[in-house]
């Protein structure tokens, strides 16, 4: 048996064994990773390789595909020509044996997806966007979810994920808000451990499991103006402390890939940046994984950064900055084997970056195990489980902004007739977030239908009670007789009628001026005793669904689509108010003077002063997921109690931008116009309940430099309804050498706690949670005074004192 074929031998023995019978040219396909949906064509299940990708195979070999199974209006897939579960799998198999079968060497391919809220396949679960599962500050349930990505997306051949995201948000703006957990690194960071261990399991060979590549690396999340790729203007101190932290904690995880990000920091981009691919990364942090750039990035160093003359001398400068891998594959496919030729490129940097690639191949098994049951796939992608998984995440996310005099939870024995207006209301895409495949209207549950069916499943309940006590029931829980029998007729009666009771208008579009829908949606709160309006933002790209008559509510599908889409990749902006006429909408059925509850579903904050001053009640709800609907409606009507926190801070104006918690206590009180508090800070979250915070208490008032101390709190529902409480941690250094945050995160527990239950809550305290990065650049505690501020937010807290000594 030929040495790379032996499993009995070592990762690296099997590495240098296949290098050594390598082409040039072989080397190069290893680092290229073409579009994986270019790669076939679906004739109505009837599955075939392009040549093409035949081609590519027999002439040296592809490393990797992008996206085989990725499925949107930027590759053109769709639910017609797109690939089921049990098709994806297949058409992976198809894929991988032909590259085997037909290529010198036999080596499989990589294939990479997306998964930043589930697989980004036909068929795949759509979780909520990152930004609500970092307000859920559930750890351990996002893991469970990376898990149950993690088993779709290897059930269909996909063996890396391009997620987590870890970068540290500093302006709203941007576009890619969404994506991210939120602004703060310590959150972040537990959240990225969580990942890695959820996606990459505790071995990467086991079948269920996926490579985690974390990103964007590094300093995405603090462009210049919030705009994408815009230059990052930071110190190494700060991007060690912040934004590196989440990165590093990730790579003591285990990660097994990570992505440069598309921007510069001081003036050199992160695609060609040695000092973090080579020093940070590999010599101080012992990273030993592959490196793979964003697509398009290295185009960008001759075209954009114009650091390079051209795709020649940017190809070779990126791979001797520590690229291994070419999202894309263009320039390294089309200059490598040249470059080596002429002597640009030493061929031991060649074999280094190949050697990376094909050490991930072997730890994943792809090698003894590159095809997958397309049975499996079927039963695993989707699943029930997962769906009831996506809802529960949805619930503990959604965060509850405003609840003016009690005004949620809805009763629904006298909640009277509800309006359900805005154009989030029943628009499936604008709850799903930018990474989404098309879907079928049946799979994802808007507002409007979580009200109608909590509605109608409490009728039906009663339904089966009254049935009950008539002795009415069959095998099948519905009535004997349902439709002659008296009781039955009038209680189905009721259910139809309780059913209409839920009114609906969409009223206007997100974006644009046209006010045409807002007398249908006047006239519907009227006959209304509840307004709940869905507005927000939209992340949606143009999925060919047409768009929706504003005086009826009716999908109106034309040759001309209405694309919403204010959020996501690329879509920047220039203020956080609500787009169109969304807010002149909420202001119109105001006037009603009905009982007003507002639902955001959006991918970046909103700062609408009116709003937060006139609705009764506000939820935020980021983007969902397909199961948004039904786990807002569980809000709106008390099944849930609303949990989630915020890990973005939401201004009172967009000119108070940069508002991060911690930022420096040195940046000032106040502009003329305003001060620099935001309306909802960090942390910050309303339950249906209460919750009381004893004083703080630490084991030992002082501890040396090198100790370590306890601090406890009791917390006690002191409120009416079972709740969960995230208990905050925040550490201030009181006198430090260099400038420092006022707070900053540094522990946090989610705890559920019944009415009157109170539960002793203990966060550690070491060097870890009190050091910063010195004069030095490296790790430093300080002997001194600090403050622990232990609360529901950060700025809701209660605080004890720490003395630190020398050691």
């Amino acid at each position: 048996m030929m040495t790379y074929k032996d499993q009995s031998k070592s990762v690296e023995e099997r590495v240098q064994h296949l290098l050594s019978l390598m082409t040039t040219e072989e080397k190069v396909g290893q680092l290229t990773q073409p579009f994986g949906w270019q790669t076939y064509t679906n004739d109505q299940g009837n599955i075939t390789l392009n040549d093409s990708f035949k081609q590519q195979v027999e002439n040296g070999g592809i490393g990797s595909l992008y996206g085989a199974l990725r499925a949107d209006p930027w590759t053109g897939v769709t639910l017609e020509n797109g690939l089921s579960a049990r098709e994806g799998a297949e058409a992976v198999n198809l894929i991988q044996r032909y590259a085997i079968e037909h290529s010198r060497l036999g080596i499989p391919i990589l294939i990479g997806e997306e998964c930043s809220h589930g697989h980004m396949a036909i068929d795949g679960t759509v979780y909520p966007v990152p930004l609500l599962l970092g307000s859920t500050w559930n750890v351990d349930l996002y893991q469970e979810m990376c898990r149950a990505v993690a088993r779709e997306t290897r059930a269909q051949g996909g063996a890396v994920t391009y997620s987590p995201v870890l970068d540290v948000v500093r302006d709203p703006r941007w576009g890619r808000t969404e994506e991210c957990f939120g602004e703060d690194p310590f959150l972040i960071g537990e959240l990225a451990v969580a990942s890695v261990e959820g996606l990459q399991g505790e071995s990467l060979d086991r079948g269920d499991t996926v490579a985690a590549t974390l990103k964007h690396f590094v300093g995405y999340g603090s462009s210049e103006g919030g705009r994408n790729a815009g230059p990052v203007h930071m110190g190494w101190r700060e991007l060690l402390e912040v934004d590196l932290y989440p990165f590093r904690k990730a790579v003591e995880a285990g990660a097994a890939s990570i992505m440069p990000a598309y921007n510069e920091i001081d003036g050199t981009p992160c695609t060609v940046n040695t000092e973090l691919l080579e020093d940070v990364l590999r010599k101080d942090w012992g990273f030993d994984g592959l490196v793979i750039t964003d697509c398009g990035a290295i185009n960008m160093l001759a075209s954009g950064h114009d650091v390079a003359a051209d795709g020649m001398e940017a190809s070779v400068q990126a791979i001797e900055a520590g690229i291994d891998m070419e999202m894309s594959g263009e320039m390294f496919g089309q200059y490598l084997v040249q470059a080596v030729a002429e002597g640009k490129l030493d061929v031991k940097i060649l074999d280094q970056a190949v050697s990376r690639v094909l050490a991930l191949k072997f730890r994943l098994g792809l090698f003894e195990q590159p095809y997958v049951d397309a049975d499996q796939a079927a039963e695993v992608i989707g699943s029930e489980a997962h769906v009831q998984l996506a809802r529960q995440l949805a619930a503990e996310g959604v965060v509850l902004l405003k609840n003016e005099a009690d005004t949620l939870p809805l009763s629904i024995a006298n909640v009277g007739r509800i309006a359900v207006i805005g154009p989030n209301a029943d628009q499936a895409y604008n709850q799903l977030g930018d990474y989404t495949s098309p879907q079928p209207k049946s799979k994802v549950a808007t507002v409007l239908d979580g009200i109608r069916i909590k509605l109608a499943n409490r009728v039906l309940e009663h339904t089966n009670e009254v049935a009950d006590r008539h002795g009415m029931h069959e095998k099948d829980d519905r009535p004997a007789g349902y439709g002659d029998n008296h009781a039955a007729k009038n209680l189905a009666s009721d259910l139809e009628r309780d059913s209409s009771e839920v009114l609906y208008a969409p009223g206007c579009r997100i974006k644009g001026d046209s006010k045409e829908g807002f007398e249908r949606a006047i006239e519907v709160a009227s006959q209304a005793d509840t307004v709940i309006m869905v507005v927000g933002g939209s992340s949606a790209r143009d999925f060919g669904e047409g768009t929706i008559d504003l005086k009826t509510g009716a999908s109106n599908v034309s040759d001309n689509s209405w694309n919403d889409m204010e959020c996501g990749e690329g879509i920047d902006r220039m203020t956080l108010g609500l787009a169109g006429v969304q807010l002149e909408l909420i202001q119109e059925i105001h006037k009603l003077g009905k009982k007003l509850v507002v639902v955001y579903i959006n991918g970046r904050p909103i700062t609408e002063p009116w709003v937060d001053e006139h609705a009764d009640a506000i939820l935020e709800a980021w983007y969902p997921g397909q199961e948004g609907g039904h786990a807002i409606a569980d809000i709106l009507f008390g099944d849930v109690n609303p949990s989630g926190k915020l890990t973005i801070s939401i201004p009172k104006h967009v000119g108070q931008l940069p508002i991060y918690y911690n930022g420096k206590r040195s940046r000032g009180k106040r502009y003329l116009e305003e001060d620099l508090e935001p309306r909802y800070p960090f942390g910050y979250g309303l339950s249906y309940t209460t919750f009381e915070y004893s004083e703080p208490k630490l084991s030992d008032a002082s501890m040396t430099v090198s100790d370590s101390v306890t601090v406890s709190v009791n917390v006690t529902n002191t409120g009416r309804y079972a709740g969960a409480e995230v208990v905050q941690m925040y550490i201030s250094d009181v006198v430090s050498s260099l400038t420092r945050p006022a707070k900053e995160l540094k522990g946090f527990a989610k705890v559920n706690l019944e009415p009157g239950e109170t539960q002793t809550v203990e966060f550690r305290i070491g060097a870890e949670q009190l050091q910063y990065i010195g004069r030095d650049l490296k790790p430093v505690v300080e002997p001194g005074q600090f403050h622990i501020h232990i609360g529901s937010s950060v700025n809701d807290t209660q605080m004890a004192e720490l003395t630190v000594r020398e050691a």
